[in-house]
C-alpha cells in the first residue's frame, strides 16, 4: 500500500486555542476511525508558524537561516496526517473528512516508495 500525506493548511494568524470544543471533539473522533480503520501510521501537529525557521542554500551561496516557513505564502503547513491507503481515492475520502473536521484546507500527496520498505 502507499502512505500519503494529509497536511492541513492553515492561515498564518491561526490560534490553536481558536478551536473551539467541537472541532477537537471532530478531530479526535476522526483520529479513533483512521486508527479503527487501519490506515494512520503517524499523526502529528506542528508548533505556531512564528516559530519556524527556514534553511535555505541560494545557487552558490552559503546556507541561511531565516525566521518562518520556507514558502512566502498566507498560510502554512498546521499538522498532518501520514496513512497508508490501498488507492489515491481512499486518501483523498481521508482528506475528505480532515478538511470537515479541521475546518481547513487539506492537501494528499503520494509519499515515494522507497526501496526495501514493507508495508503492514
Amino acid at each position: 500500500m502507499t502512505q500519503y500525506l494529509v497536511a492541513i493548511h492553515h492561515p498564518d494568524d491561526f490560534d490553536p486555542a481558536s478551536e473551539g470544543e467541537a472541532v477537537r471533539a471532530e478531530i479526535s473522533a476522526l483520529n479513533r476511525e483512521m486508527i479503527e480503520a487501519g490506515v494512520r501510521v503517524f499523526v502529528g501537529g506542528l508548533r505556531p508558524v512564528a516559530e519556524a525557521r527556514s534553511v535555505r542554500r541560494p545557487a552558490g551561496g552559503a546556507v541561511q537561516f531565516t525566521d518562518g516557513p520556507y514558502l512566502e505564502a498566507k498560510e502554512h503547513v498546521g499538522g498532518f496526517w501520514v496513512l497508508e491507503c490501498a488507492s489515491l481515492d481512499e486518501a483523498l475520502e481521508w482528506g475528505r473528512k480532515a478538511a470537515l473536521a479541521c475546518r481547513a484546507g487539506v492537501e494528499v500527496r503520494a509519499f515515494y516508495a522507497m526501496p526495501g520498505r514493507t508495508s503492514s
